[in-house]
């Protein structure tokens, strides 16, 4: 474990809470400005963090009426994003159900080429079924399915980010070679549900290739981050719940024969900052009381697997169904059916409770309490860092940058300036050499 945290910044459209664009602290006309995205990374990227991140959806869904927190394709956003900074991550998320790894890993490879080696990738599995009717499926497909599909899209992305060698590229005006083509590999990768020769047509970045990022928490999920991630979203409610999660994943990569030093998790976190806990509260309650109930029964059915639209909001959950019939999000139907449980919790306590972040974690008070919070779960080795969701852009932010890093600095807990350039350098690990590279004796490197 480090002796120093991670911080991402998770951006979501003017805030992560479900009526943000309601609240006269945002302006929703920012949802439609690359600018006020590019703004907010420079804010991250004041507060020395590690990375900002987007999710992603490939869908409207029905409910555009009352919400909509999409509206950019993520690589081509960070790409903006990429021309106003010049340390902070970017980490785009794309799915592996609705694309093809020879061009996603073009996108990706450009991007981390864009930004000087800056690029991340959060991978996704897609659940939705609005995603699904746009690639032609009448159902999503199946969950074990999407995870075998995602393991051999990502082994035939990683192989074209390794067909260039990092030296691969000569430049040599004189005698005209633009590249050594002993250095540029096909990869000749033929499997289950892909044939892709290679090689890419975008040479590796300084960092080798982009991080790998994934959410799931699920048995699936889990398997496949000990696998593959280098830094884990994950949203545990308590310092038994994230330790627990913490030495699972941990111990699953190793038994995939990795460094867990090499896995940072990072859990998620809400912070309403104010002058104390209870005006902390007041507002987080402003922010409640303009959710939607029509569009948050919607998040919730899907979360839970089950229509709640006519049942009314003092009621409890009906019941659900078991785990194994759920084919969407595993791990955060598990946790909404545990939350409604331990607590007791209505309907509409459920959509209070989970407007803010979906599940993830709501912190109010002070600067002070909120770093105090951080340092707690650090220590007890629930978390690695944290993925930071304001619940209000840009102002959730700025108040994160400018009151609670400081604190986490004098603290010895978070870095003062940057020291290294790539974004696989913020998360402490190194350039991936290429697996077709050789050393001098020619043996693999």
């Amino acid at each position: 474990m480090s002796s120093q945290l991670h911080l991402n910044a998770f951006l979501m459209g003017v805030g992560h809470h479900e009526a943000a664009w309601r609240h006269p602290r945002t302006d929703a006309r920012n949802l439609l400005r690359a600018g006020y995205f590019q703004e907010l990374a420079r804010i991250a990227e004041r507060g020395k963090l590690d990375s900002v991140f987007f999710a992603d959806l490939l869908s409207v869904g029905s409910r555009i009426e009352r919400n909509t927190q999409t509206i950019f394709e993520p690589i081509t956003l960070l790409s903006a994003m990429a021309v106003a900074t010049e340390r902070i991550g970017l980490i785009a998320t794309a799915s592996t159900g609705y694309n093809e790894p020879y061009n996603l890993a073009r996108s990706l490879a450009s991007l981390d080429r864009i930004s000087g080696g800056r690029a991340g990738w959060n991978i996704v599995t897609s659940v939705g079924a609005d995603e699904a009717a746009n690639f032609g499926y009448d159902t999503v497909p199946d969950h074990a399915g999407r995870y075998r599909r995602a393991e051999e899209f990502v082994e035939v992305a990683t192989a074209l980010w390794d067909s260039w060698e990092s030296d691969a590229v000569v430049l040599d005006s004189a005698a005209g070679i633009f590249a050594d083509p002993d250095k540029v590999h096909t990869i000749d990768y033929v499997g289950e549900r892909f044939a892709v020769r290679g090689p890419l047509n975008v040479p590796a970045s300084e960092q080798g290739r982009p991080l790998l990022v994934q959410a799931g928490s699920s048995e699936s999920g889990k398997d496949f981050a000990g696998r593959w991630a280098e830094a884990i979203f994950t949203a545990q409610r308590s310092i038994p719940e994230g330790q627990d999660f913490y030495r699972d994943v941990k111990a699953r990569a190793v038994a995939a024969g990795r460094n867990p030093d090499d896995v940072k998790i990072l859990p998620g976190i809400v912070p309403f900052i104010a002058e104390s806990e209870a005006s902390g509260r007041r507002l987080e309650r402003e922010f409640t009381d303009l959710i939607s109930p029509e569009y948050a029964l919607r998040q919730l059915s899907q979360m839970v697997g089950v229509d709640l639209t006519g049942y009314p909001l003092d009621a409890p959950l009906p019941p659900l169904p078991p785990l194994e019939q759920i084919q969407g999000n595993k791990s955060r139907y598990q946790l909404v059916k545990d939350l409604a449980a331990r607590e007791s919790l209505t309907i509409g306590d459920l959509i209070a409770e989970l407007g803010g972040g979906r599940g993830h974690r709501t912190v109010a008070g002070t600067p002070e309490q909120i770093a105090d919070d951080l340092q707690r779960w650090f220590e007890a080795g629930a978390a690695d860092g944290f993925n930071v969701m304001p619940p209000y852009l840009p102002g959730g932010l700025t108040d994160f940058v400018d009151l609670v890093v400081p604190i986490l600095q004098v603290r010895g807990l978070f870095r003062t300036d940057y020291t290294e350039t790539t974004v696989r350098g913020h998360y402490g690990l190194g350039a991936r050499t290429s697996r077709f590279a050789r050393t001098v004796a020619g043996v693999g490197a």
